[in-house]
């Protein structure tokens, strides 16, 4: 064979060595690639999108057994009718009569103790409460404590060995991450309902006094009330509480107390019976565009005081109706959900100082701030 097709002939044969070298090399790269754990991204670089999962039912398994079903009774006052012939039987004839009023919620067992968080309006009332956990045990149990003003009662049980649920941080949440809905509605124990978190810090809806919900789309029937929201890793990050009103023909619109603000609620209850919640004396609204303008403020800030209490620490501080509230304790109050949240979270006794517009004037006055009433009594 010539000399230079003895060349051709070898270049040729390594030419395909290589190539089917380089084939197997890149398979074996890329199933390695595969298989392996995503590696963060490095910096500057998009991470990866994340792997969506097929089944929630690792974190259902974690935390359903500590969702209880709770079954509560009333007893219903009702004042009858007069009827045509009452005149003839005024003297037999009662002027009321009582009935008893059946309902269903859910609760969430919260720690070893025995104490369950569920909605305040699910047991207000109540003159019986019975709680059903996952494995069929029934127990009676007490309220412990109440607070109307977040729609939150934490409940007591005797049982030993009881399920606790792993709490979660609500302030962790991001618009769309799974969440999945735990209760007993229509009397239907341990239903599983799944969405995403549609919003969060949702106020003004006139359910609670204090509002910072959950929305989510997850499933919410007559019966979740006080049950969980978890998230994708099994942790409760919500008290499911209640869905927009039907009668707007809204579907898919449910609202959940943040876990953040249930452990403080909790944690109070717990140790007080109630929560001790600062308190001024002041009945505010938010300051009006044109008032602001003329004040040189800007959109949202501060709040004007449409009543003062008398006697109360609002009114020891010296602060009149008509009054522009724009700072306190040296930080500026922006709207009136948000200084009614400020007040509430200081401690009673704690002093706090107010900086105002009056009349345009800037003023400076200070006081202790008082413990709000407990609308529970």
């Amino acid at each position: 064979m010539p000399a230079y097709r003895q060349g051709i002939a070898f270049v040729t044969r390594w030419v395909v060595i290589g190539l089917a070298l380089a084939f197997v090399f890149t398979q074996v790269r890329a199933y390695f690639a595969h298989s392996s754990p995503a590696v963060p991204a490095a910096a500057g670089e998009t991470p990866a999108a994340p792997t969506p999962a097929t089944s929630f039912a690792d974190a259902v398994a974690r935390s359903s057994p500590a969702v209880v079903n709770i079954y509560t009774a009333r007893v219903i006052t009702e004042r009858l009718r007069p009827q045509a012939l009452d005149p003839l039987f005024a003297d037999q004839l009662p002027a009321v009569r009582q009935r008893v009023a059946a309902s269903l919620g859910s609760g969430v067992i919260v720690d070893a103790a025995g104490h369950v968080v569920t909605n305040n309006h699910v047991v207000a009332g109540a003159s019986e409460i019975r709680l059903q956990l996952a494995d069929g045990q029934v127990a009676p149990a007490t309220v412990v404590g109440a607070d109307p003003e977040t729609d939150l009662a934490v409940l007591k049980i005797d049982l030993k060995d009881l399920p606790v649920m792993p709490l979660g941080r609500s302030d962790e949440l991001r618009v769309g991450d799974v969440v999945l809905a735990i209760g007993n509605p229509l009397g239907l124990s341990q239903t599983v309902t799944q969405g995403i978190v549609s919003a969060t810090g949702r106020g003004q809806l006139g359910l609670t006094t204090f509002e910072n919900f959950i929305q989510t789309d997850a499933a919410i029937n007559v019966g979740n009330s006080g049950g969980a929201l978890i998230n994708a890793r099994g942790e409760l990050v919500g008290i499911n509480t209640a869905v927009l009103a039907r009668s707007l023909e809204s579907e898919g619109i449910g609202f959940a107390i943040p876990v953040n603000l249930v452990r403080g609620v909790m944690q109070q209850i717990v140790e007080f019976g109630r929560v001790r919640r600062g308190w001024l004396g002041v009945n505010p609204r938010e300051v009006s565009p044109t008032l602001a303008a003329s004040l040189g403020l800007p959109p949202g800030a501060g709040v004007e005081l449409l009543e003062v209490d008398a006697g109360s620490a609002a009114a020891k501080a010296g602060l009149r109706v008509g009054d522009v509230i724009t700072h306190l304790n040296e930080v500026a109050v922006h709207g009136m959900r948000e200084g009614l949240n400020r007040v509430a979270s200081t401690p009673p006794g704690t002093p706090m100082s107010i900086r105002i517009l009056r009349g345009g004037r800037p003023l400076s006055l200070s006081t202790i701030v008082e413990e709000r009433p407990n609308p529970a009594g």
